[in-house]
């Protein structure tokens, strides 16, 4: 299964959440970038708001593109222990690179979503989004944030995934829909046609259409 872009993807899964169509206690939210994309496709199918939830990786020493784990804007997050220790990548630069990446989570938000206040997701079902789930890192510090919001129900809605990774976070979440499960994963963008990167201009439009109001 191949997708023509994100827009796409994005279409493909609203039809697959159909029944939570104009429900007063359900929220979209977006994992930045690419998933708000999609995430934004699903929130007008089915008449519901949208919101944003960020995650940045933590690159080991020398080394960025190597993640050692991600965090969120509260700091909290997931990390690869076994990577750590081979490494010897100690405390104080974790503890460093954990508040650096805090800060830059925090600018990030704020550009997003301008003046506005995020939405409450307490008691709320939450259908969290990604473009698709390669390692499951970051999509897991943004189910770990959210529970700690104490949502009543999480949903994880993504267009495609690597089958180890999701087996392992399905059991975090309370459904998953994902429309395709392949046997063979090479990377998230081999999966669609066109796989741009999204940009910051693209994400500040589409959340001005909820907290504008």
């Amino acid at each position: 299964m191949i997708f023509k872009d994100r827009l796409d993807a994005g279409r493909q899964l609203a039809k697959e959440l159909i029944a939570f169509s104009d429900s007063k206690n359900v929220i979209v939210i977006g994992l930045a970038r690419g998933g708000v994309i999609l995430a934004a496709e699903i929130a007008a199918a089915l008449h519901l708001p949208m919101d944003i939830i960020v995650v940045r990786k933590i690159g080991a020493p020398g080394n960025e593109e190597l993640a050692l784990g991600a965090i969120c804007e509260s700091g909290e997050g997931v990390f690869n222990e076994s990577l750590v220790s081979f490494l010897g990548v100690s405390q104080e630069y974790l503890e460093k690179e954990v508040e650096r990446q805090r800060i830059l989570i925090n600018e990030r938000l704020a550009l997003y979503r301008g003046h506005g206040c995020p939405l409450s997701v307490q008691d709320k079902t939450v259908i969290l989004v990604d473009d698709g789930i390669a390692t499951g890192a970051s999509i897991r510090v943004a189910i770990q944030s959210l529970r700690s919001l104490r949502v009543k129900k999480l949903v994880l809605a993504v267009p495609v995934a690597a089958p180890d990774s999701l087996q392992k976070i399905e059991k975090e979440v309370d459904r998953v829909v994902c429309l395709y499960r392949p046997s063979f994963f090479e990377s998230v963008g081999s999966f669609y046609e066109v796989f741009n990167q999204t940009t910051d201009a693209e994400i500040v439009t589409l959340a001005k259409r909820n907290y504008s109001n």
